[in-house]
């Protein structure tokens, strides 16, 4: 009778080796390479359509805005995935706790000491690695800031009546003899020196602006530091500074006629906001009517649950603009021509079942609505094209952002 074999005997008696457990030669991802690859997605959507993902765009987009807000929200990780923000995404929130912190979160170097003096300091790290490495713009004394003072002071005075206000900041806002805010100074774009060049992205290459600038701060320095410097400076932690209400209403009128003491205003130029209940209105995100009255714009609304051109609902007032010698038809094309698609295309019925297909109603964020009555207003509109897709102006015949 054969003996017991025990357990070893039984491994050692595999002439088919059937019992031999190779190691695998699958290497999981650790949890830092995950991230990377999660945010190398992020990028991937960036230079896809040159801007962040945004909350409420899509489910996919919506989850890409909602890793890049975690991200955001965690200091290591920021340092972890620093090598790989190639275009500038991560901005960590800063606890100013201390002077010692207000002086370190100093982008443009404003309150820096690095021992050169007052008046020699750097200005500005470089965000864009791509475009000039080894630059670093510094700032100086601006030696003609007398022709400056006034109008700084101006613009401060008008912030605080209210004749300006501190928009949002996009970089269909940057453009010359413009003023900003950043980390609470003032500061004025007086000249942009523009050049192109072909950038190579995954998408495709794209004809990409920049250019030095002459940029004069409200504490009596200034610099030349790059175009795109500037722009992801204010971008990180700026603001906007409106028009003077006045001075917007002026320009209006001189581009829009000659206007003598013998002229009348013949009506107003209006955006309007829909209260309309309906689902297939309501649900449209940036729905605005840009219209023309002239009769005074609260008199020309009080009907408008009853009037399809006002999507048989009532409607809130954004901002009004008097005109003279306004020729309606000619600004309606304008309009159209430059929305294109992004219109409004829906059947609106009236109380007798008439079916309407009301207009002038477009779909776009405010702030592409009020840089759309600025180029009516300087009468530029005729350069430029709106694209929906990105959310952006841009000039006809070529990819260039509008400045």
């Amino acid at each position: 009778m054969a003996s017991k074999k025990t357990l070893s005997d039984i491994f050692d008696d595999d002439p088919f080796g059937l019992l031999n457990i190779k190691p695998s030669n699958h290497v999981a991802r650790n949890e830092d390479e995950r991230l990377v690859a999660s945010f190398s997605e992020i990028n991937d959507f960036f230079e896809k359509h040159q801007r962040e993902p945004k909350a409420g765009g899509g489910i996919q987009e919506h989850q890409l805005y909602s890793r890049l807000q975690s991200i955001r929200s965690h200091s290591l990780k920021i340092q972890m995935l620093k090598q790989y923000d190639v275009h500038h995404l991560l901005h960590e929130q800063k606890q100013l706790t201390s002077l010692d912190d207000v002086f370190g979160d100093d982008d443009f170097g404003l309150l820096g000491d690095d021992g050169m003096g007052l008046y020699d300091i750097k200005h500005i790290n470089n965000f864009d690695d791509r475009a000039s490495a080894d630059f670093v713009a510094k700032r100086k004394s601006c030696k003609d800031f007398d022709q400056y003072e006034s109008m700084f002071k101006s613009v401060q005075n008008d912030l605080a009546s209210g004749k300006r206000k501190l928009l949002a900041f996009k970089e269909q806002n940057l453009r010359a003899g413009d003023y900003y805010v950043h980390n609470g100074i003032l500061l004025y774009l007086e000249q942009v020196d523009f050049k192109e060049d072909i950038q190579p992205y995954k998408s495709g290459s794209r004809l990409r602006k920049d250019g030095r600038t002459r940029v004069i701060f409200e504490n009596g320095t200034e610099s030349n530091m790059l175009y795109r410097s500037l722009y992801k400076g204010l971008l990180t932690n700026g603001k906007a500074v409106s028009e003077n209400v006045d001075k917007a209403n002026e320009i209006f009128y001189e581009r829009f006629g000659s206007i003598t003491e013998k002229d009348q205003d013949t009506g107003y130029i209006y955006v309007l906001k829909s209260k309309s209940t309906n689902p297939d209105i309501a649900s449209i995100r940036h729905l605005y009517k840009i219209g023309y009255s002239t009769l005074k714009v609260e008199e020309r609304i009080k009907n408008a649950p009853q009037e399809p051109t006002y999507l048989m609902a009532d409607v809130g007032i954004i901002m009004v603009y008097k005109c003279f010698n306004m020729n309606p038809q000619k600004l309606e094309q304008l309009i159209h021509n430059f929305f294109g698609k992004w219109c409004l295309n829906i059947d609106i019925f009236d109380g007798d079942g008439q079916r309407h297909t009301p207009r002038e109603w477009f779909i776009a964020p405010l702030y592409i609505i009020e840089q759309t009555i600025q180029l009516i207003i300087s009468g530029e509109i005729v350069k430029y094209k709106y694209d929906g897709e990105r959310e952006e102006i841009l000039g006809r015949g070529d990819d260039l952002i509008f400045p």
